[in-house]
């Protein structure tokens, strides 16, 4: 029953996302584009990155060319917009997650990396994968608000419940 368990990853990462974001809306956009000591610089520039992941993992998942060349790419230097961009593409995660039946879990997936080269995975592993980069760098915006005024909300899994269905 991987495809159930995918399924709910998915709308547990639409669910983290969207409680991480609304403590972000609480600093101001100074403060979110401050400096501070992490990979990608910023909790903006955070949130920007993992919007960047899904893109690119998402065309590859549907056949698309997400354009990407960059990492470190900058989608949306406004708060509101990234914020936008990041509903609809947690939208789009739900839809092609929940779109695979167990056959197709059981694939494999062949790719160009960034870095342009060939690649194939199992579909299983790319999706943990989208899964587990989320999850990593949404806990660095959450450490990283701990520094700030705004207390980071819980994000356990487990608070969102289970729905066996």
């Amino acid at each position: 029953m991987q495809s159930a368990y995918f399924r709910r990853l998915a709308q547990y990462n639409d669910w983290a996302n969207r409680r991480i974001y609304e403590a972000c809306a609480q600093l101001s956009d100074a403060e979110r584009k401050a400096a501070r000591p992490c990979f990608f610089g910023s909790i903006h520039r955070t949130l920007n990155h993992i919007l960047v992941g899904d893109r690119l993992w998402l065309s590859r998942l549907t056949g698309s060319d997400s354009g990407f060349v960059s990492l470190n790419h900058e989608l949306y230097s406004d708060f509101g917009e990234l914020r936008a961009a990041r509903v609809t593409e947690d939208e789009r995660l739900i839809g092609v997650v929940g779109s695979y039946d167990e056959a197709e879990l059981a694939g494999v997936l062949s790719y160009r990396s960034t870095e342009g080269e060939d690649r194939r995975l199992p579909l299983i592993q790319i999706l943990g994968h989208v899964f587990n980069h989320q999850t990593h760098h949404r806990g660095q915006v959450h450490a990283l608000l701990s520094g700030t005024a705004v207390a980071p909300p819980p994000l356990d899994m487990i608070l969102l419940g289970w729905d066996p269905a």
